[in-house]
């Protein structure tokens, strides 16, 4: 894969955090990184460690209350996108930057059509008519390898396997060509041999259509497989970062 000097987005001093009855909970604690422009950069750490908010940080997504995101930067080609306008970062989310979760079961909705849902995130982002929004659709299920396309776009979340069900939620979120996809642990409720198509899956979308990825996860096996850099978490904080040849030879944090 190219990757270029050029960062995609900056990272600058986030805090994320949580005010409740017990107290305040710094989820996110003064993060810091770069991911550059067509690399795969990996955010690794234990559960509970902040990856999944300084994710839903980035998006602006925090639940409010109680979360808040107290302060820093997020510079997406130079757009604090923490200043800009709801309208703006509506148009930002989902279309510039996309994201994928760990379970697509509780992202997919179970009432409308695998097809309805591709085509609406077209029609709303690309301003595609009805008919091109589902010959589009039909494209990136094929993309995705996911067989029989037609008739997948005219069924349902849970008709679908764990595995095919991820591979609809990664056609969605790369049907509006996004210049970064952040992929929140996509493969932990998958098993093991659906984990590795899907990290294949990933790996080889990012080499044809030359995408940027934040890949979260707490399996140091994956991100040695898929990453580029790595940032390792660790209670709020950036404890280490680098190439994945230097966090796995002369790692820091134990």
């Amino acid at each position: 894969m190219i990757i270029g000097n050029d960062e995609i987005i900056k990272i600058k001093g986030l805090k994320t955090y949580f005010h409740t009855d017990d107290g305040v909970v710094k989820a996110v604690d003064g993060v810091d990184f770069d991911i550059r422009k067509g690399e795969t950069m990996g955010l690794v750490g234990e559960s509970a460690c902040g990856k999944t908010v300084t994710a839903l940080s980035i998006m602006r997504l925090v639940e409010s209350p109680p979360g808040e995101i107290e302060e820093g930067e997020v510079l997406y080609k130079g757009e604090n996108l923490l200043k800009i306008s709801q309208k703006r970062m509506r148009k930002v989310r989902g279309n510039e930057i996309s994201m994928i979760f760990q379970e697509p079961m509780t992202s997919l909705n179970p009432v409308f059509t695998i097809g309805r849902q591709l085509s609406e995130v077209l029609i709303l982002h690309q301003n595609m008519s009805k008919n091109e929004a589902l010959d589009k659709s039909e494209e990136m299920i094929k993309l995705v390898g996911i067989p029989r396309p037609r008739e997948i776009l005219k069924g349902y979340s849970h008709e679908l396997s764990g595995g095919m069900r991820q591979r609809a939620m990664i056609a969605m979120a790369l049907s509006c060509n996004p210049g970064l996809l952040i992929a929140d642990e996509p493969t932990t409720a998958l098993d093991v041999t659906i984990q590795a198509q899907i990290l294949e899956l990933i790996k080889s979308l990012q080499e044809s259509i030359g995408m940027t990825v934040l890949f979260i996860t707490h399996d140091l096996g994956v991100i040695a497989e898929v990453s580029d850099r790595v940032a390792v978490m660790y209670a709020g904080k950036i404890q280490e970062f680098g190439t994945v040849e230097e966090i796995f030879l002369e790692h820091v944090h134990p």
